[in-house]
């Protein structure tokens, strides 16, 4: 039996402390091209891994005792040359390390900072979610990244306690 309140606070917990606070600079870089963080608290280990810059694709995957519980896929880019893409993931890390705990997938609904803007929407719970976050820079289109998960079930059934 796993308590959802620890998957959400464990999720929230490596989020901020992997890509938010140390993405572009201290992930570990894989012989397949790939970049991988990873954030391990007590039976709970997460690992995110991703391919490419500009686009890019990912995974996230929670593990609780060595088996994978909930996981989730992101695919982004930056789509105008107005401001470069270092600034963007600047930003981008300041709203992640604002990730909610009631939908804890990427940042917070709305989040600005000076010349930009954040935006996530996104639907449905921590079951099984898709979503999108956008930055603006002066009011203008600049980056986006779709994705979407849920829990993951193995062989036996995921025991989930509210």
């Amino acid at each position: 039996m796993i308590n959802r309140e620890k998957i959400i606070n464990f999720i929230k917990m490596a989020k901020i402390n992997t890509y938010a606070s140390i993405g572009e600079t201290s992930e570990k870089r894989l012989k397949n091209g790939g970049k991988k963080f990873e954030y391990m608290k007590d039976d709970f280990y997460y690992r995110d891994i991703y391919f490419g810059f500009n686009p890019f694709i990912g995974e996230e995957v929670i593990f609780y005792q060595k088996k994978p519980i909930w996981g989730m896929n992101y695919y982004g880019k930056v789509i105008s040359e107005l401001v470069t893409p270092k600034e963007i993931y600047s930003f981008l890390k300041e709203a992640l390390k604002r990730v909610p705990k009631n939908k804890p997938y990427r940042g917070p609904a709305d989040f600005n900072n000076s010349d930009f803007k954040y935006t996530n929407n996104n639907d449905g719970t921590i079951e099984k979610f898709c979503g999108e976050e956008k930055i603006f820079y002066k009011n203008r289109f600049v980056y986006k990244l779709n994705y979407y998960g849920g829990f993951i079930k193995n062989n036996q059934e995921l025991m989930i306690n509210n």
